[in-house]
């Protein structure tokens, strides 16, 4: 079974971040259907070139967020009803953190201040979601 993800040892973002993230962006994306099986530990480690207990931790970590379950010697599995409703949406959220956090340690590490980046914010904001936009939760 070939897997979506990849890890890059380089990036400065621990490998099970970058994995946990990849995971649970391919389910809120739907490319993982609920009940779908995932790679076993020893082969998405192979595959990725990682150690094994950088992918059990992943897993463990996904089944304790609810995200997956986990069936003694069956294998990891996309939990089964899906990632609806609040469930859909705080994956959806933990996902969309943790890249604004990485892009928020960018801009920081490129020297800009806090004001800057509220202006690169609020300009993106309004690119992205303009007035009335239907995707607007207020």
């Amino acid at each position: 079974m070939a897997t979506i993800f990849t890890v890059d040892p380089r990036s400065g973002i621990p490998l099970y971040v970058q994995l946990m993230d990849q995971i649970k962006r391919a389910i809120a994306l739907g490319a993982l259907s609920p009940g779908e099986q995932l790679p076993t530990v020893k082969a998405l480690a192979l595959e990725l070139t990682i150690n094994p207990n950088t992918v059990a931790r992943v897993y463990r970590e996904l089944e304790r967020d609810g995200v997956i379950e986990t069936s003694p010697g069956r294998g990891s599995f996309v939990r089964g009803d899906g990632l609806t409703g609040n469930d859909g949406r705080r994956v959806a959220d933990d996902v969309a953190q943790h890249s604004l956090t990485d892009a928020i340690r960018e801009a920081r590490s490129l020297g800009l201040g806090r004001r800057d980046v509220e202006a690169i914010v609020q300009r993106l904001l309004d690119r992205w979601y303009p007035p009335n936009d239907v995707l607007e939760n207020s």
